[in-house]
């Protein structure tokens, strides 16, 4: 167990921080094995001038690392759960899911007021169709700003575009040390995370045992099925980052409740429902959570967004 274990990541600062803090983990776990950082850039990483939806592509943040991982130029991928496909490329599989950070979205807003109080017309910048219609759903009035780039580069915009505000995740906002600049969790009522947002993924080559060995104690077993339930809804509804989704699962004991949340861009249609039962049941949870929203009117929902993008070409 003495090689070099290499870990692949974006080389995005957000993503830097999630790769050095597995690495801090299993270095701690494990003193005696040197891990190092391949950082590399990503399909996604490379095009910032389009927003997601019109690109049409799932691994738009992963697809450069599973290569590598096939290859074996990397021994494992860290990933943020909510950029990984819920279909992986044969041969790999999910090895871990850390402990979630909180999974909500927040407001950033210039002036410090919260949501409801936004001026009308307000303007607000996201990079995400799921906020977009369920912002939209919550107050009809606001003009959304598509925005690309990482973190650090939507907070500059902010000020440089003239918002009056910014969605982000929680979670990367807190882990780069900016959470003194949130105004606001933006209440799940109002707006859903995500799939699998907040949560931090290792994606190692199926049946390697050594590696699996060495990040089994960084899986957390709530979030595993909260982040499993979500992604297998997911799954279902044939959805991506592309499409208004959301979900959070949320597990108390032995039993986990699921919400889903389905929504036109324009966010005046959506389909909401939530699930409960055994955590041991957490996939089959997020199937029947699924199939009864499309039989609801999701499908439509879905099929409607996906024409407006022209997903299918």
């Amino acid at each position: 167990m003495n090689k070099e274990i290499v870990i692949g990541t974006r080389e995005s600062r957000l993503a830097l921080w999630q790769a050095r803090w597995v690495a801090e983990q299993l270095q701690s776990r494990h003193p005696g094995v040197n891990f190092r950082l391949q950082g590399m850039k990503t399909h996604g990483d490379n095009i910032l001038d389009v927003a997601l939806a019109k690109i049409g592509d799932k691994g738009l943040f992963t697809k450069e690392l599973e290569l590598a991982l096939l290859k074996g130029k990397i021994d494992l991928a860290v990933h943020s759960m909510k950029d990984l496909p819920t279909e992986l490329p044969p041969g790999l599989s999910i090895g871990a899911i850390c402990r979630r950070e909180y999974p909500g979205d927040v407001l950033i807003s210039r002036r410090g007021l919260k949501l409801a109080e936004l001026p009308s017309g307000a303007r607000v910048g996201t990079s995400s169709l799921r906020r977009t219609a369920q912002l939209l759903r919550f107050r009809p009035d606001l003009q959304i700003s598509t925005m690309r780039g990482n973190l650090t580069t939507r907070l500059r915009k902010l000020t440089e575009q003239n918002l009056d505000a910014l969605v982000l995740a929680y979670a990367g906002v807190h882990r780069l040390g900016l959470a003194e600049q949130i105004t606001q969790r933006i209440p799940f009522d109002i707006c859903l995370p995500a799939v699998g947002q907040g949560a931090i993924g290792v994606e190692i080559r199926s049946g390697d045992e050594r590696i699996q060995s060495l990040i089994d104690s960084l899986n957390d077993r709530e979030t595993q099925a909260a982040v499993t339930a979500e992604r297998a809804l997911m799954k279902e509804l044939e959805g991506g980052c592309q499409v208004p989704v959301g979900a959070l699962g949320r597990v108390d004991g032995e039993m986990i409740t699921l919400e889903g949340i389905v929504a036109s861009l324009d966010g005046r249609r959506a389909v909401r429902d939530a699930v409960t039962g055994p955590v041991a049941e957490a996939s089959a949870l997020g199937r029947t959570l699924a199939r009864r929203m499309l039989a609801a009117g999701a499908a439509e929902i879905l099929n409607a967004a996906r024409q407006e993008f022209d997903l299918h070409a």
